[in-house]
């Protein structure tokens, strides 16, 4: 088997049928499974996926077990010497896939590589992520990226041959099998955001490179599953960031993020309390944007606690 591809859905059938559908209609040429693992839906996806897809290595969770506990669940499973990860809310344009599979195969330093993101209307989304430090996350991204570029690659420069990068968007990513025998599986203290950094990083760490390929086109119908309950997908991207930065930077550039995410956030709420105010609370957006900066800050005020996150505490 060449290529495991695995999706993992969570309340987003029609985005999943569409992902599915794009899956079979552009590969071609390969030999290939997928698995989808879907963490307790309640949209009908399962339903759905058996009946539109019977080939399809179908694994139903009863509650959502986040992003890379699930993906874990089908990467033992899967028997592909490339492990090919995309999100739900994708659609695969015709040869991407079989692009990237190319490169790995004339690649072999490469452990990881990563697709171009697009949006519907063709224009480029960041498919390439810097490993967290306190300048990515204390610092405007778009200015790093715009002042030191080299440094900061982003989706402000075209590329035109594949580059080598910290990281990759885990919405479309193929592992080599090899680099994952050596470094392991995704690691499930992430519920949701950054797994596939760590992963990347560890990858990085055992001698792998990391390659974004522009030539791999894929549709990203950015953050569909997350806007979801975005109060709580908030919560889970900077747990994430905390914990990413306790394995890998050390305790004490992690109390300095902690204290200077806390500060920003203090500042912002404090800014979007005056507009809501002046503006007698008119404006949605506005609302919802004040409604989030106060539901991080009682959790940072509450120690963090895990129930007020995305991950089922039953």
């Amino acid at each position: 088997m060449n290529l495991s591809i695995i999706i993992v859905n969570w309340n987003a059938k029609d985005l999943l049928l569409r992902c599915l559908t794009s899956v079979y209609q552009t590969i071609e040429g390969v030999e290939m499974e997928v698995l989808v693992v879907d963490n307790g839906s309640n949209d009908g996806s399962g339903e759905a996926i058996k009946g539109r897809f019977p080939g399809v290595n179908f694994i139903q969770n009863q509650k959502n077990l986040g992003f890379a506990k699930a993906n874990n669940q089908a990467l033992r499973l899967s028997n592909g010497k490339y492990l090919l990860l995309i999100n739900p809310d994708t659609e695969i344009k015709e040869g991407s896939i079989e692009r990237l599979l190319s490169f790995m195969e004339s690649s072999p330093e490469a452990g990881v590589a990563g697709a171009e993101l697009i949006n519907a209307d063709g224009s480029k989304q960041n498919s390439i992520a810097n490993f967290p430090s306190l300048a990515t996350e204390l610092l405007n991204k778009n200015v790093l990226r715009w002042f030191f570029p080299k440094t900061f690659p982003g989706k402000e420069k075209d590329y035109f041959a594949p580059i080598e990068v910290d990281s990759v968007i885990g919405a479309c990513m193929m592992v080599r099998r090899q680099a994952i025998d050596q470094v392991g599986l995704l690691d499930e203290g992430y519920f949701l955001f950054l797994e596939e950094t760590d992963w990347c990083y560890r990858v990085k760490k055992a001698g792998w490179k990391v390659y974004h390929v522009p030539q791999a086109e894929i549709y990203h119908f950015q953050g569909k599953s997350a806007e979801i309950e975005k109060e709580k997908a908030k919560i889970e991207y900077y747990r994430s960031r905390y914990l990413f930065f306790k394995k890998n930077r050390g305790w004490l550039q992690w109390f300095i993020l902690l204290i200077g995410l806390m500060i920003r956030l203090c500042a912002e709420w404090i800014f979007m309390m005056f507009t809501c105010i002046f503006t007698f609370f008119a404006v949605k957006k506005w609302r919802k944007r004040l409604s989030i900066y106060t539901h991080l800050l009682g959790w940072h005020v509450r120690f963090c606690p895990e129930e007020m996150g995305l991950e089922p505490t039953e």
